[in-house]
């Protein structure tokens, strides 16, 4: 999906391609080419919010050279008091959501949360697709096609209730679809997935140029190709024992780097 072609009209009114231009970015999966802004869905709550997959999802945006937004849905799951009612246009996030939205931005990202249910933060995801090609991505049951649906009068995507027995949804967009919006922007609506890999980088050292957060430290370290891991002289690591990375992400930047290590000692 996303491919950029020549072709040429035939008698019969179809058509046959003739080329195919270059590609400007390229996803694997979700399998998109040639997007500006890549929107990375993920839900507070129902399935419950995996920061090691937005971390791998953001490491495969920045491997792509995407722009990125961090959308956090289903916020009319959440309140301050577990016994409150939904919480209504402008209503304080709880402290643990405040502290991962500040963490995230402080990295760089925007980040918006909204409920598709409620009307809440809509617009500012509306104002950065306007005339760019962004693609949707995140797991099953996110809330991905309501939240088209609400961008989109009329559109009436198919959704699904999250499956409690299990922890995630089910799979209601079963392709990549390109979806129009009024404000010229064109959207790529994916299937839901939990699992990613790591094919596109090839090479170990190229994990820490996606975590955006490492780039000052990483180029005072002692060494040359430092893999920020047990290296003297490591200025990623100081910075994370200083509390100016935090231990999360650099815990996942960890595990991606032994799933890495581990796929080039099968192949």
């Amino acid at each position: 999906m996303g491919d950029r072609v020549i072709y040429e009209l035939t008698e019969n009114g179809e058509g046959t391609v003739d080329e195919i231009l270059p590609r400007s970015s390229e996803l694997v999966r979700p399998p998109v080419a040639n997007v500006e802004l890549a929107v990375l869905v993920f839900a507070v709550q129902e399935p419950a919010l995996n920061l090691s997959l937005l971390d791998k999802f953001l490491v495969h945006t920045e491997s792509s050279g995407l722009e990125t937004i961090i959308c956090l849905t289903k916020q009319d799951l959440i309140s301050e008091d577990e016994d409150a009612g939904p919480p209504a246009k402008g209503e304080m996030m709880s402290d643990s959501l405040k502290e991962l939205v500040k963490l995230y931005e402080s990295i760089g990202y925007q980040v918006v949360v909204t409920s598709a249910k409620c009307g809440i933060g809509i617009d500012p995801v509306l104002e950065r697709l306007a005339g760019r090609i962004s693609v949707f991505a995140g797991q099953s049951g996110v809330g991905k096609s309501s939240l088209l649906n609400a961008m989109v009068p009329g559109l009436q995507l198919e959704t699904n209730q999250i499956s409690m027995k299990l922890g995630r949804g089910k799979h209601t967009t079963r392709h990549v679809e390109l979806i129009r919006l009024t404000n010229g922007g064109l959207v790529a609506d994916t299937p839901g997935f939990s699992t990613l890999d790591f094919l596109q980088i090839e090479e170990a050292e190229q994990l820490s140029s996606c975590f955006k957060e490492f780039e000052s430290y990483a180029a005072e370290c002692k060494f040359r190709g430092c893999l920020h891991l047990h290296e003297p002289g490591c200025k990623v690591a100081e910075a994370k024992d200083q509390g100016l990375i935090a231990a999360s992400r650099y815990e996942n930047y960890l595990q991606f780097l032994g799933e890495i290590k581990d796929r080039k000692r099968r192949y």
